[in-house]
């Protein structure tokens, strides 16, 4: 990609934040924009280009999900997820899967006994089918994901694209918390997670989504930045949606996006020829510089709280009991209903109906495989297995996706602190699954 159509994507995206902010009607153009692009180029283009329009179509919906949600675009809340649901199954109608893919398939199987019990247990005042279709559509989704993408081959260059794709839309977002929270000294009075810094959405799922911005201008700036222009360009934007990710106070997102690059830089490094090793070296430290700095910003606009918050103290500098602010709480008891019910579980979305019963309490702890345990028994079980270890087997099949390590990482530390409440878990689990090509130099005959 040329440096001066990258730029004016950045420049573009940019300028869609700050108008939404001003025409909120825009976002639902926006999302009603991006299934119609993308549907009617997944359905025209070529079977060999279909795949790269499908990944595409799913990392674009999924880096604009939160925003989308945030400025009220999305005409029914779920919509994102039922979108890549939609791109992956023309994948699969059109090209098929691998016939290799078939645990994702006993994956969803195994979710069935869990919506059976649902069935005979739920509330009467409780909407079946909504509770279903809230808290399955996650599950579903990364299912049919993992299916399409499954061994599925995908040029490097392309490969590139796809999680670019993923964070232009989180350029948009970040423009627009910027302009309608100007100045966060003003704002932040305490350790808590900041609605305020946050668009007036949740911090934890604001923070999700910078995270996987985070990533992909960390690899850009690695690997897609040849010139000094575009070293720069990149750094700064990771500048900023670090330091937005940063002062929503929430920290599974930041911490999630620390692991990933760890280990992308590890691995890069590792497999990196010897003469590029020490350019690397300069490159990490500068890179590190700037995570020092961004710091820095952050600690002075919010007064030193986020200096607490991630010691684990109060306003007042006085250590926190609980370290997961309440969560722990609420997955033991999930665990308990999972031993009280270890077979059937007690049925898709009925553990917030029994805490509620139970404890008199309305939440939910966030945690995918303590509610997949509680809600689906040891169905559930077998299901979580098999997504934590279908991948593992692959990559010792196949150790060329240069990027496994941080999307698995991605999905199973989301998975603990965000559940599956945004459909990036799901799709970036998928991007784990796919067989990279590199580009092989040719050979001239004589």
């Amino acid at each position: 990609m040329k440096t001066s159509v990258y730029i004016s994507y950045i420049f573009v995206h940019l300028l869609l934040g700050v108008l939404i902010a001003f025409v909120p009607l825009l976002s639902q153009l926006y999302l009603f924009g991006i299934l119609i692009y993308f549907v009617f180029k997944i359905i025209s283009t070529t079977t060999v280009q279909r795949p790269f329009q499908i990944l595409l179509g799913c990392a674009y919906l999924v880096g604009a999900e939160v925003f989308i949600r945030m400025t009220g675009g999305a005409f029914f809340y779920e919509v994102s997820k039922y979108g890549v649901i939609l791109f992956c199954l023309i994948g699969l109608f059109t090209s098929g899967a691998s016939k290799t893919s078939l645990p994702y398939y006993l994956y969803l199987i195994l979710l069935v006994p869990g919506i059976l019990v649902a069935g005979f247990t739920q509330d009467a005042s409780t909407i079946i089918r909504k509770a279903i279709a809230f808290n399955l559509s996650g599950p579903v989704c990364l299912g049919i994901v993992a299916i399409y993408c499954y061994k599925r081959q995908i040029p490097y260059k392309q490969m590139h694209a796809v999680l670019l794709a993923m964070a232009l839309p989180i350029v948009s977002m970040s423009a627009y918390v910027s302009w309608i929270t100007p100045d966060l000294r003003e704002l932040i009075s305490s350790t808590g997670s900041n609605f305020a810094s946050s668009g007036g959405f949740g911090p934890n799922q604001v923070a999700t989504v910078l995270g996987i911005a985070m990533f992909v201008f960390t690899v850009r700036f690695f690997m897609r930045s040849p010139t000094v222009l575009l070293k720069c360009v990149n750094l700064l934007l990771l500048g900023v949606v670090s330091f937005r990710a940063i002062v929503t106070f929430s920290r599974g997102g930041v911490i999630t996006a620390v692991v990933m690059i760890l280990f992308f830089i590890v691995i890069y490094f590792r497999y990196s020829k010897p003469q590029y090793k020490r350019a690397l070296i300069m490159y990490s430290l500068l890179f590190f510089g700037m995570g020092l700095l961004t710091w820095g910003i952050s600690s002075y606009q919010t007064n030193g709280f986020i200096d607490k918050r991630y010691a684990n103290e109060d306003a007042l500098g006085r250590e926190k009991e609980d370290i997961s602010t309440g969560r722990s709480q609420l997955v033991n008891f999930e665990l308990q209903e999972f031993y009280s019910n270890p077979v059937l579980g007690v049925g898709v979305g009925k553990i917030k109906e029994l805490r509620l019963e139970k404890e008199n309490i309305l939440a939910a702890s966030h945690n995918e495989l303590s509610r997949i345990l509680s809600e689906h028994g040891l169905f559930g079980l077998l299901a979580f297995s098999i997504l934590f270890i279908t991948p593992l087997v692959l990559r010792l099949q196949n150790k060329y996706n240069l990027f496994f390590y941080s999307c698995f990482l991605f999905w199973f530390l989301t998975i603990n602190h965000s559940s599956m409440r945004i459909a990036a878990p799901a799709f970036i689990y998928g991007l784990c699954l796919l067989n990279i090509q590199y580009e092989t130099p040719r050979i001239p005959r004589k």
